[in-house]
């Protein structure tokens, strides 16, 4: 009995691991500039941005450093505009 409860420790463990693993890879974030376009109302308007804007801009934001760092992207995301969204999106900006 004990050894049959203890085989089934291991295969709950593993599986525990296996699906931790899965779930770190979907969670992955591609940092891509396009992804925010639907807070472009927002920057080229006096428009709020809109809730998919505001999810869009959560899920961006571990690439926010990457997007200033790089001259091409910074001229679009370091805006007072930018800052104006992120702010109103709770969105904490670097």
């Amino acid at each position: 009995m004990h050894r049959f409860s203890f085989l089934s420790l291991c295969v709950v463990g593993l599986v525990v691991v296996l699906f931790s693993g899965e779930t770190r890879t979907a969670e992955a974030v591609t940092c891509d500039l396009s992804e925010l376009s639907p807070c472009l109302a927002a920057i080229t308007s006096s428009k709020p941005p809109s809730s998919t804007c505001c999810s869009k801009l959560t899920e961006q934001k571990p690439c926010f450093c990457q997007y200033l760092r790089n001259p091409t992207m910074k001229q679009f995301v370091d805006t007072p505009k930018a800052k104006r969204i992120a702010t109103t999106c709770s969105v904490e900006y670097p």
